[in-house]
């Protein structure tokens, strides 16, 4: 029976075990495609607090757990390229068919389907012609993982939780789900906890193995703006 491809198309900052039941769950019925999604400028990736982890650390994460797998690779193809306002918007700009184009480059099988567990991004995926399947989204959020690091690290750095600027670069409704759903977990023990149950043991050893990562991004301004939906540096939007 000819082998069908799945393309995942994510963000990935960091791989959590929602990532891992997706990936896993794919692969017993498709030759899997991972997209860790990059942002470059000049060459360069750009990192913020909402993509702290650059791309070849994202790699690392999931061949921690799948490194050898026949039916799964992971792709450095999704790239948006500086000015990023060339990529929208959306469906009308050429800029993003290209991008399509480009991911679909080093898919070897004539046929694929997509994966998303949101709403919106089906419908887009729909849009280019990447066939998305239907799928429920999982509760793990890298969002929240995030936060949940950033508050650690910035305690262990004897700093206030959130200061005044940190919190007015917060997504909203990331940081209003995070609330709700962490709002008995308020000491350090419990948040280092939780993040830790979230992401797999493999990742767990990455992401402290590069904790300057954590400590620098938790005493930064998000430099992200979310236009149309998608989240993009703010650096290299225009040029």
């Amino acid at each position: 029976m000819e082998k069908i491809a799945a393309l995942y198309l994510a963000h990935l900052n960091p791989v959590t075990k929602a990532h891992e039941k997706i990936i896993s769950q794919l692969a017993e019925c498709y030759h899997v495609y991972v997209f860790p999604v990059v942002f470059l400028k000049q060459g360069i990736e750009i990192n913020t607090r909402t993509f702290p982890f650059p791309y070849e650390l994202r790699k690392k994460m999931l061949l921690s757990m799948f490194n050898g797998h026949d039916s799964i690779d992971i792709l450095p193809d999704y790239n948006f390229v500086s000015p990023f306002i060339k990529y929208l918007p959306p469906i009308l700009s050429p800029y993003s068919w290209s991008l399509r184009d480009g991911i679909l480059h080093d898919v070897r099988e004539d046929r694929f389907i997509s994966y998303t567990g949101d709403t919106a991004e089906r419908i887009a995926l729909r849009l280019y012609n990447l066939h998305p399947i239907k799928a429920t989204r999982l509760e793990i959020s890298s969002s929240n993982v995030k936060e949940l690091l950033y508050r650690e690290a910035l305690k262990n750095l004897g700093k206030s939780e959130v200061n005044t600027n940190l919190k007015s670069s917060l997504d909203s409704s990331d940081h209003n789900n995070y609330s709700n759903h962490y709002k008995d977990q308020d000491n350090e023990k419990s948040s280092r906890e939780s993040w830790q149950k979230m992401v797999p043991e493999s990742v767990v050893h990455i992401i402290r193995e590069n904790w300057d990562i954590v400590e620098k991004f938790a005493q930064s301004i998000d430099k992200t703006i979310k236009i149309f939906g998608m989240k993009l540096p703010i650096e290299g939007m225009l040029k």
